[in-house]
C-alpha cells in the first residue's frame, strides 16, 4: 500500500454569496418564483424560493435601462443604453436542475434614443417600449416586428400598462360621427348612448402611457389611434394600473397624488393626496384597495371609496429606504417592493383577507427581506449558538443577519419565506452612521458593534424566538470607533451564565477609537442601568484599527496606524508590553487559542499573538518576551485581517503546526503553517480587497468578504485531499504492478492499453523497443509482432492521438527515432487517412495540440532523419570504393609474397594470417 504523504492544508470554495440586484429594472414571473434583476451590465434570473441563480445573461457593454419577463417566463427582453433590444427565449436546462437556458432570438434597435420603460401584456405576446424620444412602440415578441407606433407625448415616457376594457361594437363609428357633427353633438348624445347600450359589448385592447409632462394617453390597439388624453397630473407619471372589476385606471405621479380614472368616460373619479412623490401605485382586492409607494419608503394602502388611508401612520424612512417600484400579480399572497438601497421586500397580503369597511391596519407584515447586494463587506462574524447565522457589517448603518442553512420549500408561502442559504434573517437598526467593526462572544448570542457615530452597541440575538434587540448603547468616545472586542472564554460549565447565556451578557467590553484611546465598559446584567466606562487610556499616537482579548480575558491587544501593537491588562488597563517591528500601520491583531503548540521554539507560557500590517507581512509574536518569532511574507498588498484556525490533527503523521489565515488588499486569502513558516495554500475568489475574515470555531471553515460585495465560504478539504491522494497513489502502484506483469507475460494488448491509460511514455517506449528491436521477428509483421500489430489496429481515437503525441516526442531523439518511425508506419498502414484526419484531442492530454501541430512536428524531424540517412548512404559508397581499392592492393601483395590475404565478407574486412 502507498504511504500517506506529508499533510498539506487545502481549501476549496464551498459556496459564495454574490449580488443579485445592483439597481435598475426588476421583473417577476406570474407564479412569483423567478425574479429578473439587473446586476451591473448583466441580467440575472433568480429562484426566489431557493436563492439559486437560474441564468446570467452577459451585457452588451452598456448599462441596462429596462428589462421585462413574460408572465410564463418564456421570454426575457433586455434594453440597454447601446440602443439595442435583445429578445431571449427561455427554457429549462436539460442538464442542470436549477438552471434556465437562454437562446438569443434577435437583436433590435427599438428607438433612436434609450428605452426607459417597457411592459408585456398578459398573454406574453406583445411588449410596449417607451423611449426618451416620447415615442411608444408595440412589438410582437416572437416574430420581432413593430405592430404599433404611437406619437404624441412631448417628453420622456415614464409609465406603460396594457389592459382590456369593455366597449360596444360601434364605439368607434359613434365617436367618428360625433366628431363630424360637433354642432349637433348635444342633441344626439342621448340617442347615441342609448344605441350603444343596446349593442353587444366586446373586450377592447388598450395601452396606457404616461410621460414626464404629466399627461396620460390611452391608445386603441385595434384602430391604432389615441382614445383619450388624460391631463390632470402636473409632474411625471410613474405608475399605471387597471382594474376590470371597477373599470378604472389608477395613476401615480411625483406630484404627490394618485388619480382614479373612469374607463368609460375617462373622467377623474377621485383624486387622493398622498403627500409624497409616488413611484408605484396599483389595485388590490379587485379594486377595493389601492397601494402606493414612494420617496418615504413605506408601503401604504388606501380605500378605493372615499380615498382614506387604511394603513396606520408610519414614520417616513430615509432616502435609501425610498420605494422605486412595487410588483404585484393577482393570485400571489404578497407584493414585492424594490427600494433605493437595492433591497427587495416581500409584504404579506393576509391582513387584507379580513378587512372590513372603515378598518385601519398596521403596516403589512414583512415576510422577508432580500439584499440585492451586500455592498462593501467591512466585517463579519459567525453568530447563533450553533453558528448557523452570519452577521455582516456592509458599509451601512445596519447589521444584516443572514442564514447559513437551507431548506426546500413545499408551498408558495414557504417559498415566499425563502429559508435558504444566504437569505436575510434580520436587520439590526440603531446606529446613525456606518458600522466599522463587530465582535461576538463565546456563546454567539451577544454581538458588539462599533460605528462612525462614536458609539458602540451590544445586541442580544435569540434566533430561536426570532428576537434581535439592542441591549445597551455605549457613548463616550470623541471620534468614530474602529475596534471592538468581547471576552471569548466561556464561563464555568455549571454556572448559570453557561447554561443560559441569553440572560447573562458578557461582563465587559473593550473599544478603540480614532480618538487614540481605549475604553473598558462594564456591562450591566440589567439593561435598565446605563453602561459606563471603567477606565479610558491613551493607547496610541494614531488611529486604533483592531482590538482583541486573549483566551483568559486577562490581557487585550490594540493595533494602530502608528505601526505598534500594545498589550494591556484588562483589569487596570496598564501597558504590559509593546510589539515593534512592522514598517506600516497594523490593521489586525489576534491572540492564539489555548493549547497552541510551540512555535519556532518560543515559550508558550503566555501565548502568542498574530498581527497583519500594511507592510504586506504577517508576524507571529511571543508574549513571554514580546519578540517576533516569525515573519510571513507572500501578500502583495496590505494584510487587513488575520485569524487563527482551530487545530485538528488528522492523525499521528500530521506534523503541521498552528495555522493562521490572512486576508489582504490583493484580494487573496492565505493560510500559513507556523511549523514551516510557509504558506500552505492561497485562496482566490475575490476581485477586490478582502476586509473581513472569520473562522468557524469547530469546522475550520473560513468565510471572507470584500469590497467586491462577494462573501465566500471556504471548506477545509485537507482530509479529503489526503484521502484522495492516498487512494490515487495506491491505484497507481497497483496499475504499475499490473503493467509490469503484462509486459513480463508478453500480453502486449493489455500492456500497451494500460501504459496509454497511465500516461507513462517511458514504459510504453520500452514495450515497443522490445518488440521492434527484439531478436525474434515474426515474418510478415509490421512491428515485429502480430499481437502488437493487432493492438495498434484496434485503438480508440483518443488513444491514437495520445500515441501520436508520444511518437512525435520519441521522433525528436535519434536513438528512439527508429522505434517511433516503426510504430508510425504501423498506424499509417492500419488506419485510413480519413480517420486520422478526424482525430481531435479529448480531455486533459498533456502537451495536447491539433493534429496539424503533431504532423508538423513529425515531419520536421522525419525529414532531418531522412537527410542523415542519405548522408550515411553517400558515405557508404566511399567506403565501398576504399575497400575495393584495398582488395586489389592486398591481392597483388598476396601473389608476390604470400604474406597474407584479405577475405572480403559482406561489408566486413577480416585479416587472416597465412603461413609460408
Amino acid at each position: 500500500m502507498a504511504q500517506r504523504a506529508s499533510v498539506k492544508t487545502t481549501y476549496d470554495v464551498g459556496k459564495f454569496i454574490q449580488p443579485i440586484y445592483t439597481g435598475g429594472s426588476v421583473a417577476l414571473s406570474q407564479d412569483g418564483r423567478v425574479l429578473a434583476t439587473c446586476v451591473g451590465e448583466d441580467a440575472l434570473l433568480t429562484d426566489l424560493a431557493t436563492g439559486e441563480e437560474l441564468l446570467r445573461v452577459e451585457g452588451d457593454g452598456e448599462t441596462i435601462t429596462t428589462l421585462a419577463l413574460t408572465p410564463s417566463c418564456s421570454h426575457l427582453i433586455i434594453c440597454s443604453r447601446s440602443l439595442s433590444m435583445r429578445v431571449f427565449a427561455l427554457s429549462p436546462s436539460p442538464t442542470e436542475q436549477y438552471s434556465i437556458r437562454a437562446e438569443l432570438l434577435r437583436t433590435l434597435k427599438p428607438h433612436t434614443t434609450p428605452v426607459l420603460t417597457s411592459v408585456i401584456d398578459t398573454t406574453g405576446t406583445l411588449i410596449a417600449t417607451g423611449g426618451t424620444d416620447g415615442i411608444v412602440k408595440v412589438w410582437d415578441i416572437r416574430r420581432g416586428f413593430v405592430t404599433h407606433t404611437f406619437h404624441g407625448h412631448g417628453g420622456v415616457i415614464s409609465a406603460l400598462h396594457f389592459f382590456q376594457v369593455e366597449t360596444s361594437t360601434h364605439e368607434h363609428e359613434v365617436l367618428a360621427k360625433q366628431r363630424r357633427n360637433k354642432e349637433r353633438r348635444k342633441g344626439r348624445e342621448g340617442d347615441v348612448l342609448e344605441t350603444d347600450a343596446a349593442e353587444d359589448t366586446t373586450l377592447g385592447f388598450r395601452l396606457a402611457s404616461g410621460a414626464e409632462d404629466g399627461k396620460i394617453r390611452i391608445w386603441n390597439l385595434h384602430k391604432r389611434t389615441s382614445a383619450a388624453i388624460l391631463d390632470s397630473h402636473v409632474s411625471a407619471v410613474r405608475s399605471l394600473d387597471f382594474c376590470a372589476q371597477e373599470n378604472a385606471l389608477v395613476s401615480g405621479s411625483r406630484d404627490k397624488t394618485v388619480i382614479v380614472w373612469d374607463a368609460r368616460t375617462w373622467k377623474v373619479r377621485s383624486t387622493i393626496p398622498i403627500l409624497e412623490g409616488v413611484e408605484s401605485a396599483g389595485f388590490l382586492l379587485n379594486g377595493e384597495v389601492i397601494f402606493t409607494g414612494g420617496q418615504n419608503g413605506r408601503l401604504r394602502l388606501w380605500a378605493m371609496t372615499g380615498g382614506m388611508e387604511i394603513t396606520r401612520e408610519q414614520e417616513a424612512g430615509t432616502e435609501t429606504d425610498g420605494i422605486l417600484d412595487i410588483i404585484h400579480h393577482s393570485g400571489l399572497p404578497h407584493v414585492l417592493s424594490v427600494h433605493a438601497d437595492q433591497t427587495l421586500v416581500l409584504h404579506s397580503l393576509q391582513p387584507l383577507e379580513t378587512l372590513l369597511t372603515n378598518d385601519t391596519l398596521p403596516p403589512l407584515p414583512i415576510i422577508r427581506r432580500i439584499s440585492g447586494t451586500h455592498d462593501e463587506v467591512i466585517d463579519l462574524a459567525y453568530v447563533g449558538s450553533d453558528r448557523s447565522l452570519l452577521a455582516l457589517a456592509t458599509n451601512l448603518e445596519d447589521i444584516r443577519i443572514i442564514s447559513l442553512t437551507s431548506s426546500t420549500p413545499q408551498a408558495v408561502n414557504e417559498a415566499a419565506e425563502g429559508k435558504y442559504f444566504g437569505a436575510d434573517v434580520a436587520v439590526l437598526r440603531g446606529h446613525e452612521d456606518i458600522i466599522i467593526c463587530l465582535d461576538v462572544d463565546w456563546s454567539g448570542h451577544w454581538l458588539a458593534t462599533g460605528a462612525k457615530d462614536n458609539t458602540a452597541r451590544l445586541w442580544q440575538l435569540d434566533p430561536e424566538h426570532n428576537s434581535y434587540t439592542c441591549y445597551a448603547t455605549f457613548t463616550g468616545h470623541a471620534e468614530s470607533l474602529g475596534a471592538i472586542s468581547l471576552p471569548h472564554s466561556p464561563p464555568p460549565t455549571a454556572s448559570p451564565a453557561f447554561t443560559n447565556p441569553l440572560d447573562h451578557p458578557p461582563k465587559f467590553m473593550i473599544t478603540g477609537s480614532q480618538d487614540k484611546t481605549v475604553k473598558r465598559w462594564e456591562i450591566s446584567s440589567s439593561n435598565k442601568r446605563a453602561s459606563r466606562a471603567t477606565y479610558t487610556r491613551k493607547a496610541h499616537d494614531k488611529d486604533i484599527n483592531a482590538i482583541d482579548i486573549n483566551p483568559t480575558s486577562l490581557l487585550f491587544a490594540s493595533a494602530s496606524q502608528d505601526r505598534t501593537v500594545k498589550i494591556f491588562s484588562t483589569e487596570e488597563g496598564e501597558t504590559q508590553g509593546v510589539l515593534r517591528g512592522h514598517r506600516r500601520g497594523v490593521w489586525s491583531v489576534k491572540f492564539a487559542p489555548k493549547d497552541t503548540p510551540t512555535i519556532a521554539d518560543g515559550s508558550s507560557n503566555r501565548g502568542y499573538v498574530a498581527t497583519g500590517s500594511g507592510d504586506k507581512t504577517v508576524k507571529i509574536w511571543n508574549l513571554a518576551d514580546y519578540s517576533c518569532l516569525l515573519t510571513l511574507e507572500g501578500h502583495t498588498n496590505n494584510v487587513l485581517k488575520v485569524v487563527w484556525l482551530p487545530l485538528h490533527p488528522l492523525d499521528a503523521r500530521d506534523k503541521r503546526g498552528a495555522q493562521v489565515a490572512s486576508a489582504g488588499a490583493d484580494g487573496l486569502v492565505k493560510v500559513w503553517d507556523t511549523a514551516s513558516g510557509e504558506v500552505s495554500c492561497t485562496l482566490d475568489n475575490h476581485s477586490d480587497r478582502v476586509w473581513a475574515l472569520a473562522a468557524h470555531p469547530t469546522s475550520n471553515a473560513l468565510v471572507s468578504g470584500g469590497a467586491d460585495s462577494i462573501i465566500t465560504f471556504w471548506e477545509d478539504t485537507t482530509s479529503a485531499s489526503m484521502d484522495a491522494a492516498a487512494t490515487a497513489e495506491t491505484e497507481r502502484v497497483e496499475l504499475d504492478q499490473k503493467l509490469q506483469n503484462f509486459a513480463h507475460a508478453g500480453n502486449y494488448r493489455d500492456a500497451i492499453t494500460l501504459a496509454l491509460q497511465l500516461n507513462q511514455p517511458g514504459r510504453l517506449l520500452a514495450l515497443f523497443k522490445s518488440v521492434v528491436e527484439g531478436e525474434t521477428q515474426e515474418a510478415g509483421s509490421l512491428s515485429g509482432s502480430f499481437a502488437v500489430d493487432e493492438v495498434l489496429a484496434s485503438l480508440a481515437d483518443e488513444q491514437i492521438f495520445k500515441l501520436l503525441l508520444r511518437i512525435r516526442d520519441w521522433n525528436t531523439n535519434a536513438r528512439t527515432a527508429p522505434v517511433a518511425q516503426r510504430v508510425l508506419w504501423v498506424l499509417v498502414k492500419k488506419y485510413p487517412a480519413g480517420r486520422l484526419a478526424r482525430l481531435r484531442p479529448l480531455g486533459k492530454v498533456e502537451g495536447k495540440g491539433s493534429l496539424r501541430d503533431v504532423v508538423d512536428g513529425l515531419k520536421a524531424y522525419t525529414e532531418r532523419h531522412y537527410r542523415r540517412m542519405e548522408c550515411l548512404i553517400d558515405e557508404s559508397y566511399l567506403l565501398d570504393f576504399t575497400l575495393g581499392e584495398m582488395d586489389e592492393i592486398a591481392g597483388l601483395e598476396g601473389v608476390a609474397g604470400g604474406v597474407g590475404r584479405l577475405e572480403l565478407g559482406k561489408g566486413d574486412v577480416v585479416m587472416a594470417e597465412q603461413g609460408v
